[in-house]
């Protein structure tokens, strides 16, 4: 793997290229095949995780071949590198009864959000909830949860890149980098 220094502002932090973005795009194409032929009867509310999902979202919604709705819900969950307890800060606009959701983030780490999200949807009727996220950090799980979509399964390492930011920041590189300060 490169080991890249102070490349994108990235001062006291060394980044190493975990997935290129050609590797990301095959793993999107990959999820939005699953989706479309389990969901080729049904229309289901994609609901994105904001901000961190904006990109990946994007990406695999030109990718799934059958009918979508797409919503939001904004969750404040990490200070730094550091997750903290979930704090939904946006809800959605779309009626939730009677829907088949999917929840769309670019990593499950805790998994504390998507508990959070699921039991907030139960409540408001969806027909059935499941969870679509590109990185899969099950060793810092602290709930039973699982994605039902997932792109890769990652170590317990902090990435950025391709939506996922330190602090807001560097959400913007078109790969995913894992970083660690020297």
């Amino acid at each position: 793997m490169k080991t890249e220094s102070s490349t994108y502002g990235l001062i006291d932090m060394e980044k190493t290229l975990l997935y290129s973005e050609k590797e990301i795009q095959k793993k999107v194409k990959k999820i939005a095949k699953e989706i479309t032929k389990d969901y080729k009867d049904s229309k289901p509310l994609l609901i994105g995780v904001l901000k961190g999902s904006i990109i990946f979202l994007s990406d695999l919604i030109r990718e799934i071949k059958t009918p979508i709705e797409i919503d939001f819900v904004d969750i404040k969950s990490y200070k730094g590198t550091e997750s903290t307890k979930p704090e939904l800060r946006l809800n959605t606009t779309h009626k939730i009864e009677n829907r088949e959701i999917i929840l769309i983030d670019d990593i499950l780490d805790t998994g504390k959000t998507m508990q959070l999200l699921k039991k907030e949807f139960k409540k408001r009727g969806a027909k059935k909830t499941k969870i679509c996220t590109l990185l899969d950090k099950p060793s810092r799980r602290q709930v039973n949860i699982k994605p039902d979509y997932k792109g890769f399964e990652i170590p317990n390492v902090f990435v950025i890149g391709y939506g996922l930011d330190y602090n807001g920041k560097y959400r913007e590189l078109p790969n995913i980098y894992k970083i660690k300060e020297k």
